[in-house]
């Protein structure tokens, strides 16, 4: 079923509102254009010389009431100012069918989902500017969810000989669904000791990399609620952790960090300087926004969750929705693994 396009009535009656409720606040604007996604529909505003970017976010809860919805997001989109509101007919981004209806996914690359646009957002892995990949956000933002999505695409798309994924997940619960998958590294490491011996492993791999000049198979080290793991492991985890972030690229070593609350005490050295890729889901409060998103004013604490997300990346800030795998395709997914298929034609 697919979720019907908003009519024209409807959204000039959303865009008089908006309208209406900025001007009683003496905040003129007219709305020019917006996009439509399958999660919300933004509203591209132009205000008068002056108006303050602030005093229309202070007046986002009363433009929810206007609109009759849960909340809206006020945010920047290039030269415009925007009001996203969320559909009441929203629906999730498949990943099966999304994959199938590509023309076709360049090597080492990740499918994130569905742009503002209605762009298809992929993600290369060995890009210059990729390198390692922070997906930030609390319960129920689809964290766990997106970073599924992103280990399945990889592992459907290349063979074992030019990926391969070592999964780490300190709580049992996210990477279970991913041990089956040919291209994981003996299953789920949860335990901190084979955990941290996981990790000296891949360092010496990458020093091993560096010597000989290799950088294949492309390895991803995926770790779900890394804090977690810096907590249980302690200084020789976090060391091992900056060093693989520091030098891995080049020797096709790359790093998916969850994170429900990124700390800047705990990980903003190693985020700030080698994860210029962040996805970041709903959060807590704008200061949690800031450490994940690495910018100001992202907005993220308004996001909608259940895959409502921010891609940041290389000074352009991209909202999406994420793809997820249904317990359908779950299914279809092991069967064919099992039966040596391609999941892709």
């Amino acid at each position: 079923m697919t979720s019907a396009t908003p009519t024209r009535q409807f959204l000039d009656f959303q865009a008089d509102r908006i309208e209406s409720v900025l001007a009683s606040h003496r905040v003129p604007t007219r709305v020019q254009g917006g996009a439509i996604s399958p999660r919300w529909i933004r509203f591209h505003l132009t205000t008068s010389l002056g108006a303050k970017i602030a005093t229309v976010r202070n007046l986002s809860e009363e433009l929810a009431l206007a609109l009759g919805a849960s909340d809206v997001r006020v945010a920047r989109d290039g030269d415009v100012l925007a009001i996203e509101v969320p559909r009441p007919d929203a629906e999730p981004v498949r990943l099966l069918p999304f994959m199938r209806s590509l023309p076709g996914i360049p090597p080492l690359t990740a499918c994130l989902g569905l742009a503002d646009d209605g762009r298809p957002l992929l993600l290369r892995l060995p890009s210059p500017d990729v390198a390692h990949v922070l997906v930030a956000g609390t319960t129920g933002s689809g964290k766990t969810e997106l970073m599924r999505s992103i280990i399945f695409s990889l592992a459907a798309a290349n063979r074992q000989s030019k990926f391969q994924v070592a999964l780490i997940d300190p709580k049992r619960r996210g990477f279970e669904p991913l041990a089956a998958l040919p291209h994981a590294i003996q299953g789920v490491f949860w335990d901190k000791g084979e955990v941290l011996a996981l990790l000296e492993r891949m360092a010496r791999e990458m020093e091993h990399r560096d010597q000989t000049g290799l950088s294949s198979p492309h390895i991803l080290i995926a770790i779900d609620e890394v804090l977690d793991l810096i907590a249980a492991g302690g200084k020789a985890v976090e060391e091992l952790l900056d060093r693989i972030a520091r030098r891995g690229r080049e020797a096709g070593l790359h790093l998916l960090v969850g994170a429900q609350k990124p700390s800047s005490a705990a990980i903003g050295g190693m985020l700030k300087a080698n994860f210029p890729v962040r996805l970041v889901g709903r959060v807590g409060s704008a200061q949690d926004a800031l450490v994940a998103a690495g910018v100001g004013g992202s907005g993220a604490e308004k996001l909608l969750g259940r895959g409502d997300f921010l891609a940041i990346a290389c000074g352009e800030t991209t909202r999406f929705q994420a793809a997820w795998v249904s317990p359908r395709d779950w299914g279809e997914i092991q069967g064919m693994f099992r039966g040596g298929q391609r999941l892709l034609n």
